[in-house]
């Protein structure tokens, strides 16, 4: 079923999902499943699985040189999403990036999609490469993630790459495209105004519905529905949540996310005396983001795992 459906359904209710990491190559599905396991009692509609471009290695040769090698880091979206539908009986979101797929590759990846019944993507330009100061995309790849939209809307309609114009025999796709929104906006947009013109551009493109990024602060997700709503934007947007739970994360979600952690939540972890304790401070922090955005009326409270399924565990059962 489709994700807006869901939402449909719900009539107001807040729903609950969860986002999961495909395991490093060589990884056991076994990671997957011990991550979910304990989330299923929460009844979770559907369940995103990330996808992680293409990244560059360099390994050094007998003659002193080093030799630049692409690798896959973490292959097998599109099979666990099948073994997530298999085993639990939900729905699964693929994310599809426009870094590293040609527009071909995408079409495939589509194709091989709807042959599972996978009804809906979440729709990504992705990050650059590490190592390259922008992001580049493949040759023949797309450059926005609204181009990434229009082609998959575009497949909804039966139109594919070989062919401009939609014929009575090409099947039509029937995917639900989510797309993502920053509360705090994108560190590429020069502003908000800015930032929301491109979001308006992926929804006009054929998206239906926006799952944000992680934000520790309500007031800022709420403005931004606000500021969509004045610019027309009337789709269901998701907050993103993820706990922060470790003294590092101090620095580095804001670092890798462009987001601001609140002071109050900075002084408590680091007023904490031990792990456990930053680990109970993270936890009540996300906790009552969680209950307000739930008491608003958000459609969807969506979990970033990152593996620790214990965690979410703890703040859904306080949710929930």
């Amino acid at each position: 079923m489709r994700v807006t459906d869901y939402f449909e359904q719900a009539k107001g209710k807040t729903l609950i999902s969860f986002e999961v990491l495909p395991p490093l190559k060589g990884g056991s599905m076994q990671a997957i499943f011990d991550t979910l396991d304990p989330l299923m009692e929460f009844k979770p509609p559907f369940i995103d699985v990330t996808y992680h471009r293409e990244e560059y290695v360099y390994k050094r040769r007998p003659s002193g040189f080093y030799e630049k090698a692409s690798i896959r880091k973490r292959p097998g979206t599109v099979g666990i999403c099948a073994a997530i539908m298999h085993r639990y009986g939900v729905d699964a979101v693929p994310h599809l990036l426009c870094g590293g797929f040609t527009r071909q590759d995408t079409e495939n990846a589509l194709i091989d999609l709807g042959f599972l019944d996978v009804q809906n993507v979440l729709a990504l330009r992705g990050d650059a490469r590490k190592f390259e100061g922008k992001f580049i995309p493949e040759k023949d790849g797309h450059d926005y993630a609204s181009d990434l939209v229009e082609q998959i809307s575009n497949m909804n309609k039966g139109i594919y790459l070989d062919d401009l114009t939609a014929t009575d025999e090409a099947s039509k796709t029937n995917f639900c495209i989510g797309v993502a929104g920053y509360p705090e906006k994108h560190f590429e947009s020069p502003n908000m105004e800015i930032d929301l013109r491109y979001v308006k551009k992926k929804i006009e493109a054929g998206a239906n519905y926006i799952v944000t990024q992680m934000f520790f602060d309500n007031e800022k997700y709420f403005a931004y529905v606000d500021a969509c709503r004045k610019a027309g934007i009337d789709v269901p947007i998701v907050p993103g949540l993820k706990p922060l739970t470790k003294l590092y994360q101090l620095n580095s979600i804001p670092r890798l996310f462009h987001v601001d952690l609140p002071d109050d939540l900075v002084s408590a972890i680091t007023a904490a005396k031990n792990g456990e304790a930053r680990r109970q401070a993270g936890i009540e922090w996300c906790i009552a983001q969680s209950q307000e955005l739930k008491e608003r009326g958000a459609p969807c409270l969506h979990y970033y795992t990152m593996g620790d399924s214990s965690t979410i565990q703890a703040i859904a059962k306080s949710v929930y």
